[in-house]
């Protein structure tokens, strides 16, 4: 079952939410994070720190899965 990740905007940068769920301390980290560590977004690879995430995404890094809510 995906961790849910609320949001009060419209959407949240996947920098943002790297940030938000401590797998970086800082902006600038998100880069490195994504080309060394296997991110995907709704099943697809990302490498884009700032994909736009919108509710009813689904974001898996290592083996958790997370939704935006």
């Amino acid at each position: 079952m995906a961790e849910k990740i609320m949001i009060e905007g419209e959407y949240i940068t996947l920098g943002q939410m790297l940030k938000f769920i401590n797998y970086i301390a800082s902006g600038g980290e998100a880069r490195f994070f994504l080309t060394t560590y296997t991110v995907k977004v709704n099943g697809e690879k990302e490498t884009r720190r700032g994909r736009k995430l919108f509710r009813g995404d689904e974001i898996a890094i290592f083996d958790k899965l997370y939704q935006i809510d």
